[in-house]
């Protein structure tokens, strides 16, 4: 066999096939297929997990012949680790940005070990695993490090102890050979290395729903045949329940002082024979784990052979189980990986997968943590910033926007998907989650792509309106889990007091609007128990009394159809009162993410998607425009924002009447569902300026005005935005409060003057605009005088609108 692409994909082959495959195939046809089918699953991506290692115990009561970690009772200082000294470890780790606390200890040393029972005896704990558990919990509540458990060999009953104190546990399977238990074998005199335990145990973790880490340890006197059919014991079991994160390829080391000191290692080929064949029988989504420590120099290869983790890589502790084997420096670790084309990133103790799926692989104590620590894609949250939080952008955002090394470009893939973009061909839902999992190169390229393409259709001047914001009541009978503004019930502890404004105070507000320079007001609310349809049209006639020539922006898709619905009216009926009243356009609120899968989670009393639709479609009909918008960064992953973007695609196609893309950060500081831990931190910034890009490439040529939001974002990060693609500001809002509700910071109004900073400060021209992208044209002194004087009969605002009323109930 000559070429890789003749060797299949052996993950759901017989035994049969599997050994006549294996047979006939070389070593380089291998590798090829391998990486190949690794990069079908994982792309360009490697893992590493940054943690500290907390050896619990180094007592044991088996005796593997290559084991340099567990120790006899006469060389140790003490038995147990302490609480507290576990604690100080676990702490320094936190100071060094670690998230993963490592617990690695012998097999029940108290089964063997009299020292160990009375130590045990002496603290009040039955068992170590109880001792471990009581450790894994303290380190947990007091450093907010996630515990990923390695107690050896562990029955049904205390994987579901430990369940509650740890994201996730491992039990190296290592072989399947029995003849590795005889006189003179690696594990004779180790009963816990029987493979029918380990096996079990492995088992048991899956039907608990525990994420699990397994693997082999070859060169230790098995067969190439055994590897096999171990690596065939791990498939089934990971078929039977799902619960297998990650399968480690470990090549033996012999230590000095061992039984197998003298051994010999086996070759490198040995190893990446054994990977590549781990591919190929367990898939392109497993994830194969090679230790970078044990194989240095070589680390091209392994991740060539399929490799797409290195494990857990810690800046602070040693590692016990190999002391000889110190690991590499992760900056280190990071440029050998992008020499191998590859880019490294960040996990958990829990794998991405997993972590996506809490309910199901978590438990209730550690949920919270676990959404609060990751991004949309289940990997590590590595940045401090947060949506609404005044937190500075990192320096290394600017790697952003420049190409790290001279020439560098994204892969041949990504570059095609960027290509097909500019030219309008609309991308497949998998096709754009592939480029939200952008990194490194790739991002630079995706940036540059929809930068690129926001100067060809908009050209470099950033628009702006000058607008207000009037939230007429905070008062809703909707249970929004994301929403801190309304209050109603269960939201009685959200920060400050239920108001309702009446038509005169919204026509003072406009009135106070026109005579700062708005040309728009934006009236949202929250669904008042007291309004009706009719409640929206008086609000749209107080607006237009006080100033006719104000444009009104109102009214989310929820309003609309809460309207009609109360007035017995169609929505093209309901619709054609509130423009005959004086709507102007619509603000696509209320979307959110326009996927039922998460409106069932965050909003189920909320309309669907498709009526969401249906209030768009219908009004885009009548002539009215509106913006889009989603809201991103809470309980949704990347597939949600495809759809929700293809969607917003689809109808623009068919009716042309969404005026721009408004992309909006979920601000969580105060938001119920996350106070409950039921959500993200809203979405890392990577994360924040990418659906920026990736709007503006998949968007086109349908919507060509993409919208930041700098109440969201701040005034640094909008600026990135505005370089990756964005070329609005939105408006000056004079009073948001909404974002200010959730725990924003960034202030509730900009004005013109500090909107043109923000512009300047990325090299662009700023254009003020109409809220349907018209040209307002430089007013002079006089003219801007004539704009700030009230319109006639704006004193008797009230009796103003008072008529407007009479002659809509006409």
């Amino acid at each position: 066999m000559n070429h890789g692409s003749e060797t299949p994909d052996l993950s759901a082959a017989s035994s049969e096939l599997i050994n006549d495959t294996l047979a006939r195939a070389t070593l380089p046809a291998l590798l090829e297929s391998a990486e190949r089918i690794t990069l079908a699953g994982h792309g360009r991506l490697v893992g590493y997990s940054r943690k500290v290692f907390i050896p619990l115990t180094k007592l044991c009561r088996n005796v593997c012949h290559y084991c340099g970690f567990a120790e006899s009772p006469g060389s140790v200082q003490a038995v147990y680790l302490g609480i507290e000294d576990a604690l100080e470890i676990a702490r320094r780790g936190a100071a060094h940005g670690c998230k993963e606390a490592l617990f690695t200890l012998g097999d029940k040393p108290e089964l063997r070990h009299p020292v160990a029972r009375q130590a045990l005896d002496r603290m009040g704990y039955a068992t170590t695993v109880d001792y471990l558990a009581a450790v894994a919990r303290r380190v947990f509540e007091e450093t907010g490090l996630l515990p990923h458990l390695n107690p050896g060999v562990m029955s049904a009953a205390e994987i579901a102890a430990l369940r509650p104190v740890g994201v996730s546990m491992g039990l190296m399977l290592e072989t399947l050979s029995d003849d590795l238990s005889q006189p003179g074998s690696a594990h004779h005199g180790s009963p816990d290395k029987q493979p029918a335990l380990r096996l079990a145990s492995i088992d048991s973790a899956g039907l608990l729903s525990v994420p699990f880490t397994t693997g082999l340890l070859i060169g230790i006197g098995e067969t190439r045949a055994e590897r096999i059919e171990a690596l065939l014991a791990i498939r089934e079991l990971h078929r039977r329940h799902g619960h297998i994160q990650e399968v480690i390829i470990q090549n033996f080391r012999a230590k000095p002082g061992t039984l197998m000191a003298q051994s010999s290692e086996p070759p490198l080929e040995e190893q990446l024979w054994t990977i590549a064949v781990a591919r190929l029988l367990l898939g392109s989504e497993m994830t194969l784990q090679a230790p970078p420590n044990l194989r240095p120099g070589a680390l091209p290869e392994l991740l060539r052979a399929g490799v797409n983790d290195w494990g857990g890589i810690s800046p602070l502790t040693p590692d016990h189980v190999n002391p000889e084997a110190p690991w590499p420096h992760i900056d280190s670790l990071r440029r050998e990986t992008e020499r191998a084309g590859r880019e490294l990133v960040e996990r958990l103790a829990i794998a991405p997968r997993f972590a996506q799926d809490c309910e199901r692989w978590v438990d209730s104590a550690l949920r919270a943590a676990v959404r609060r620590n990751c991004d949309a894609t289940g990997l590590a949250r590595t940045d401090a910033w947060q949506a609404g939080g005044g937190i500075a952008v990192p320096a290394e955002a600017a790697l952003w926007f420049s190409a790290r090394v001279a020439g560098a470009a994204a892969p041949t893939s990504t570059a095609h998907l960027l290509q097909r973009a500019e030219r309008g061909d609309a991308l497949s839902e998998a096709e754009i989650v592939s480029l939200f999992a952008a990194r490194g190169d790739e991002l630079v390229a995706v940036f540059t792509a929809a930068d690129g393409l926001r100067r060809e259709v908009c050209g470099d001047a950033v628009t702006y309106v000058v607008n207000r914001n009037i939230n007429y009541t905070n008062i809703c009978t909707h249970k929004c889990g994301f929403c801190a503004f309304c209050k109603g019930r269960g939201s009685e502890d959200l920060r400050g007091p239920a108001y309702r404004l009446d038509v005169d105070q919204i026509a003072g507000l406009t009135l106070e609007a026109h005579a700062a320079g708005a040309t728009e007001v934006c009236l949202q609310g929250g669904i008042h128990p007291a309004y009706t349809g009719q409640s929206y049209l008086e609000i749209v006639a107080a607006v237009k009394a006080a100033v006719p020539g104000m444009h009104i922006h109102a009214f989310s898709p929820l309003e609309i159809s809460h309207g009609a619905r109360t007035l017995g009216l169609s929505l093209r009926d309901y619709l054609r009162r509130l423009m005959q009243a004086g709507l102007s356009s619509l603000p696509g609120t209320a979307a959110e993410i326009l996927d039922d899968e998460v409106r069932a989670l965050i909003c189920p009393d909320k309309i669907d998607t498709a009526q969401w639709f249906d209030v768009m479609r219908t009004a885009h009909g009548l002539g009215l425009r509106s913006t889009a918008t989603i809201m991103f960064g809470h309980v949704e992953h990347p597939r949600h924002w495809a759809r929700h973007l293809l969607q917003l695609r689809a109808l623009q196609q068919e009716t042309g009447g969404f005026s721009e893309f408004v992309a909006l950060p979920f601000v969580h500081m105060e938001a119920p569902m996350y106070r409950r831990g039921l959500t993200r931190r809203g979405p890392s910034l990577r994360e924040a300026v990418l659906m920026h890009a990736i709007a503006r490439l998949v968007l086109h040529p349908w919507i060509g005005n993409i919208q930041t939001s700098w109440v969201k974002l701040g005034a640094d990060g909008a600026g990135l935005c505005l370089r990756a693609g964005a070329n609005d500001l939105g408006g000056t809002l004079m009073n948001e409060s909404i974002t200010r509700a959730a725990g924003g910071i960034h202030g509730e109004a900009l004005g013109p003057e500090q909107i043109e900073a923000v512009i300047a400060s990325v090299g662009r021209p700023a254009r003020r605009r109409t809220t349907l992208y018209g040209q307002v044209e430089a007013q002079t002194p006089s003219a801007q005088a004539r704009a700030e004087r009230p319109p006639p009969g704006a004193g008797a605002q009230g009796s103003l609108a008072a008529r407007a009323f009479e002659s809509l109930l006409k």
